[in-house]
């Protein structure tokens, strides 16, 4: 495995880890799009929890306003150029309850139309010669554009819930190349370390 490409971490508050290359590798089931080492981090509240479950979110959709972490701002996690910036999907409904399931038997559907449908609204930045995206991000927020200069702590937009996402969360992957279609993952780090899956990093 090459060396880790280390981050810092792109928000403030506090955020749950889920599917973290630091419990298995690939980290989301699959070595497609470069996704072997990305890693998911899930806004919560202050006692560390996402909306409150309702008997309604388990058989029904959720808006994603209900989330406490929809609209968090979204910070470069490293100095670099960036490359894409995509911000003009809608965010959908969260997907929680029973019908997540259904949800999850569609992504393959979604998988078929490639990295960016996937990704939602997304900014990739080059640093380095490594191609880091952050992605799912809320519609209308990217604040920032291809040649952009960034360093680690700009504004870059929102946490969303565009793309393939369950719940209002930010995705994070490093590749080899802009074209994460067909790129090679590279290992991350953030700060030095990797947290695993229920962590809570508080910042």
């Amino acid at each position: 495995m090459d060396d880790p490409f280390d981050l810092a971490y792109p928000f403030t508050g506090r955020w749950l880890v889920q599917n973290s290359p630091a419990d298995r590798v690939p980290s989301h089931g699959t070595e497609l799009f470069a996704s072997a080492y990305a890693i998911d981090f899930v806004p919560v509240a202050a006692n560390g929890r996402t909306a409150p479950v309702t008997r309604s979110a388990l058989i029904g959709t959720e808006s994603p306003e209900r989330f406490p972490g929809f609209g968090r701002d979204i910070l470069a996690p490293v100095d670099g150029v960036v490359v894409v910036a995509y911000g003009s999907e809608s965010d959908h409904a969260a997907y929680r309850g029973l019908r997540s399931l259904g949800y999850a038997a569609t992504q393959g559907r979604r998988a078929t139309a490639g990295w960016r449908a996937l990704a939602g609204n997304h900014v990739l930045i080059e640093s380095r010669g490594t191609f880091v995206a952050l992605c799912h991000l809320q519609q209308n927020s990217v604040q920032v554009r291809a040649g952009q200069t960034m360093t680690v702590g700009d504004p870059i937009g929102r946490c969303g819930n565009s793309g393939n996402s369950t719940e209002p969360h930010v995705h994070i992957q490093a590749g080899d190349s802009a074209d994460f279609d067909r790129a090679e993952a590279v290992p991350i780090t953030f700060a030095g370390s990797l947290p695993a899956n229920r962590q809570i990093v508080d910042l």
